[in-house]
This record gives structure tokens, C-alpha cells and sequence, in this order.
């Protein structure tokens, strides 16, 4: 398979002259060609890596299967301009491929690109589940705990990454690509494969949070987001509308929450409890 990152020696300029330097990680980015019982369904560019849980969880965000038992089939084909991810699926799915269909050529971290209509691109969230409170303290510590375990984004400093936290358990799974969509994406797949329930758990991101980052956590099912960048608007209002608690531009002192602010408590509630 084709690696996640390679070497380069770049040429460096400093203050206007050249100076020496030493080689470099640069992450790959390859086109992964999504396909439903041998149908195209988008073309993405992302990390050739954990692409199993990126073909599932896909499936899972853009609500074509709601659990991997749904599909019959799933593998990772590297042909010569690409990676296909082949899926297959019993003919009573796929008619949900009719209902959400779009054929795309997206760019590294393209989230909406193809859909045909603007309801689709403000289509309502899940709702997640009501229950789930989080120590303000030990959101922080797990914002803190998830650098050391981007080894991608470490080698090569262009990569994403998602992760699922579970209070009094950690960072339990974690993915990364150059696409912040395809991280969570793939987060999605490792979670539905690895039969975690995410009723109780959060996601982190190191990436802002937009409409489609609401939508794919909301479709995992996690009840709270917290992002290292800060979220739009729109992805405000729709973490509202999905009852998830938003919580953004977490530093290492802390962060602020957007929507949801009753699942937050301190420490010292938290050990009560």
C-alpha cells in the first residue's frame, strides 16, 4: 500500500538567501475512489491510511449504512492512478444511494462538494443522546493528551486529526489525515468497527469547526465537540439543533463552549457523581 508520508529535501530561503537544510516528511495525498457495488459514488483526496475506517465511517456520516453489518462487503484496491474503496451493499440499501447521491472530484478537505441542493448542504442534524457530563478540567487534559498521538501530523506537520475520548478511560481511538472531513470520517469507521458506544464520549479535533464537522460527529453520536480552532456560525446553530454540546478554541488553559453549556462541570461535581 501506498505510504502515509515520504521524504523530500526542499530547497530552504531565509531573510533572502539560501541556507542549508535538511530533508523533510511530507504527507501523501492520494485520490480514493468511493464505490457502491462497483458504482462510483465520489472521488475524495486523502492519506492513504486507515482506509478501511475511512470507507466506513463515509458510509456511516453520509447515512447510506447505520452500522457495519449493513454492508456485505468492503476492500481497499490500489490500482494505478488510485485506491478504490469497494463496497458492497444488499439491494434493499440501495435505494438510500438514490436518496443522497452525488458524484464529486473533491479537494483535500472538501466537505459539501457535489451535493445538488442548498436543503441538502443545511440538512438537520441527528440529534445525540441527551445524557453525558465532562469535567471541564479533564477536557482540557485530553486536548493535551492528543498531540503526542498525531505521529502524522509529528513526521510531517500537514495533518488532521479526530479523536474519541471517553472520561476515566482516555483517548481510546484516534485518526488523521490532510483532510479534517476524512479524519473524522475515518474516527467514525474505527468506532462502528471497534463497537464503541459514543453516547457518553467526546470528539476532538485539531481543526476549526464547520456545518459538516457538526453533522459527521452528530451522525457518530457523540453528545460533545470540542475543536482546537473556532467554529462558524452556521456550526453553532446546528450543534444547538442536534442538542450537542460545541465547545472550541481549546488552549491549554482552557476553552469556550458555544451550545450545550449544562454538560460542562467542574472536577469536583464530577467526583460527586
Amino acid at each position: 500500500m501506498i505510504p502515509a508520508h515520504r521524504t523530500a529535501a526542499p530547497e530552504i530561503w531565509r531573510h533572502g538567501a539560501r541556507v542549508p537544510g535538511a530533508v523533510r516528511e511530507i504527507p501523501e495525498e492520494t485520490p480514493l475512489a468511493i464505490t457502491f457495488n462497483r458504482e462510483t459514488y465520489a472521488v475524495m483526496m486523502g492519506t492513504p491510511a486507515d482506509l478501511a475506517d475511512f470507507a466506513l465511517g463515509f458510509a456511516l456520516s453520509e447515512g447510506i449504512v447505520t452500522s457495519p453489518d449493513e454492508m456485505t462487503g468492503l476492500q481497499v484496491l490500489e490500482l494505478a492512478n488510485g485506491i478504490e474503496l469497494r463496497m458492497e451493499l444488499p439491494l434493499a440499501l440501495l435505494e438510500r444511494l438514490t436518496k443522497r447521491r452525488r458524484r464529486m472530484a473533491g479537494p483535500t478537505g472538501c466537505g459539501l462538494c457535489g451535493i445538488d441542493s442548498l436543503a441538502e448542504a443545511s440538512r438537520a442534524p441527528k440529534l445525540v443522546p441527551p445524557e453525558g457530563v465532562f469535567a471541564a478540567a479533564a477536557i482540557t487534559r485530553a486536548m493535551r493528551a492528543m498531540e503526542p498521538l498525531q505521529t502524522l501530523h509529528a513526521a510531517t506537520r500537514a495533518a488532521h486529526a479526530a479523536a474519541l475520548w471517553l472520561p476515566g478511560q482516555g483517548i481510546v481511538l484516534l485518526r488523521e489525515d490532510v483532510g479534517r472531513h476524512n479524519a473524522l470520517d475515518k474516527l467514525a469507521g474505527a468506532v462502528a468497527r471497534a463497537g464503541i458506544d459514543p453516547s457518553q464520549a467526546a470528539v476532538l479535533l485539531s481543526s476549526r469547526v464547520s456545518i459538516e464537522m457538526v453533522q459527521k460527529a452528530a451522525m457518530l453520536g457523540a453528545p460533545l465537540l470540542v475543536a482546537v480552532s473556532a467554529p462558524t456560525a452556521h456550526a453553532v446553530r446546528l450543534a444547538e439543533a442536534a442538542g450537542m454540546t460545541l465547545a472550541a478554541i481549546a488552549r491549554a488553559d482552557g476553552f469556550e463552549v458555544f451550545s450545550g453549556a449544562h454538560r460542562i462541570i467542574t472536577e469536583a461535581a464530577a467526583h460527586v457523581a
